[in-house]
């Protein structure tokens, strides 16, 4: 409950409490949607989260993805360099006597494109998932030491 008296009525708001997950919507009750259809489609593009690091010996892609399963996803390299991570999140199935309070997860398609440095071994690639978090390696091409003669001093 908000400590801040409301503007609006005598009812307690969290429009300007600072800590309040509420958003307040002055279209909610306007017979559009106050969320476009192209806000709602891409959300799930936007919001798709992947963590990209680089080991001694490859670079690690995980994105998260919970709700799906592997056969949602596809991994696929473009012009020997591009890395995509794309799918789809199906909207839920929506029952005429439920009635929704709030939809906040995303639904709709999405898609991550990556390029892959120049030490990527491309043909040995591999990717797994395991509970909603899809994982790519990219194996690395190891880098060649320089060869060191050590040279006599002589005197």
């Amino acid at each position: 409950m908000s400590l801040i008296p409301s503007f609006f009525g005598s009812h307690r708001s969290n429009m300007l409490d600072p800590f309040s997950l509420e958003i307040w919507d002055p279209f909610k009750d306007f017979p559009f949607s106050s969320e476009p259809q192209f806000a709602r489609e891409t959300s799930a593009l936007v919001n798709t989260r992947v963590d990209w690091k680089e080991t001694p010996e490859a670079h690690v892609f995980k994105a998260d993805l919970p709700g799906l399963n592997k056969e949602e996803v596809k991994v696929e390299i473009e012009d020997d360099r591009v890395l995509h991570i794309s799918g789809e999140r199906k909207v839920e199935k929506e029952e005429k006597k439920d009635t929704w309070h709030r939809v906040e997860r995303s639904s709709g398609k999405f898609l991550r494109r990556f390029r892959l440095p120049k030490n990527a071994k491309m043909d040995q690639i591999k990717a797994a998932m395991e509970n909603g978090v899809p994982t790519v390696t990219v194996p690395k091409v190891e880098a060649k030491k320089p060869d060191v003669k050590a040279i006599e001093i002589s005197g």
